[in-house]
């Protein structure tokens, strides 16, 4: 009996942890109790339970992030981090507790019905938060862009004729700007301060990511991806960063359905029905190749940037690179002559483009190209 794997359940939350077990066979877990949330107290209660080889511990991917999983394997204790979106549901059932939650999640890491996530390296993770606060820090630019325009649109402010908007001359315009109220010009002034404030925080941001492109461990990786039309340094830092290692993905077709970009499917009998994306897997990856996949509506050509990008990468790279330029602007163009709206044609590219991805990235991980 001392051999006996045992399921483990783990409710984890910022200063408390519910444990429940689940043993082999067909007995219902037995929920074990509440700890608080540190690693003596977790160590103390691994050695009650049982021998680290018998164990088997999951908890649910959340904003506690993934230390807990790193210190169970220094543990030598085996443990898996649950995709939350994918934990299996019984219909009807409202009543929600901690203990319930470790309980349920024993039962179903036994019978095999959960899924795992891919956990990223401390490195990997720590190149990650880098480019999401470059993202959060432009998603809070566009915000205080909108808070200031507004401001002087409901002063009926609006710029000279000619002069567009966040450009050199516009950015004088505003400088120049004076309000005869006190509290008004305070209000603007804070406004445009945070706004440039925001605009250096990201240009400190973007240094380190073009500093990580070029030098990190994942530099090599970075830069062939850039060979490819529509991810410059930025796209490819944010795709490495997001991915981690594209070895985990044994095909093209794998990797496009982890980014959501695969059409849902309604089949029953002789009836097969496709639908829209299925958005499932990263939404930042997702969003990325849409992006990205705009710039194939030009007619295919290597100059400017991309002939730069391109310097020094192998032959085989540049070729995936010039074979997607043809197959994606061709695809573009066929299915908007189908009559399908723009958007639709884009996810479609970038459905494909992913695949291109995935191919350089086969090239630069196969031992031949070492």
């Amino acid at each position: 009996m001392k051999d006996t794997i045992k399921y483990v359940g783990l409710d984890v939350h910022k200063e408390r942890i519910s444990i429940s077990i689940a043993e082999e066979g067909r007995e219902k877990p037995r929920y074990w109790g509440e700890i608080p949330h540190n690693y003596e107290n977790i160590k103390k209660v691994v050695k009650k339970i049982g021998d680290p080889q018998s164990l088997r511990v999951c908890y649910e991917a959340g904003p506690t992030g993934y230390k807990l999983y790193r210190f169970f394997l220094t543990l030598g204790i085996e443990c898996d981090v649950i995709a939350p979106s994918l934990i299996p549901k019984r219909p009807g059932e409202r009543v929600k507790t901690d203990r319930r939650d470790s309980m349920r999640l024993a039962q179903l890491f036994r019978a095999g019905e959960l899924t795992s996530i891919y956990v990223p390296t401390e490195e990997d993770e720590a190149l990650r938060d880098l480019v999401r606060a470059r993202e959060d820090a432009k998603e809070d630019e566009l915000r205080a862009k909108h808070r200031l325009t507004k401001f002087l649109l409901r002063y009926n402010i609006h710029p000279p004729k000619g002069i567009r908007k966040w450009t050199y001359r516009y950015r004088e315009w505003l400088h120049s700007l004076k309000f005869d109220r006190s509290s008004t010009q305070i209000v603007f002034q804070e406004y445009y301060h945070q706004l440039k404030e925001l605009e250096e925080r990201i240009k400190r941001y973007e240094e380190e990511i073009k500093f990580q492109a070029t030098e990190g461990v994942h530099a090599p990786m970075i830069q062939a991806l850039q060979a490819l039309r529509g991810v410059a340094v930025i796209t490819a830092t944010s795709l490495v960063a997001e991915i981690g290692s594209f070895q985990r993905f044994v095909s093209a077709k794998h990797f496009m359905a982890y980014v959501g970009l695969t059409p849902s499917e309604q089949s029953s009998g002789e009836s097969r029905r496709q639908g829209d994306i299925t958005k499932m897997g990263n939404r930042h990856v997702r969003r990325l190749l849409v992006e990205s996949a705009w710039s194939y509506r030009y007619q295919p050509a290597v100059k400017g940037e991309l002939k730069k990008r391109q310097a020094g990468q192998s032959a085989s790279v540049q070729a995936i690179s010039w074979k997607a330029q043809h197959r994606l602007n061709k695809k573009y163009y066929r299915l908007l002559s189908r009559g399908k709206e723009s958007g639709k044609a884009i996810t479609a590219v970038a459905r494909e483009l992913a695949g291109f991805i995935w191919a350089v990235a086969r090239e630069l991980d196969d031992p031949k190209m070492a």
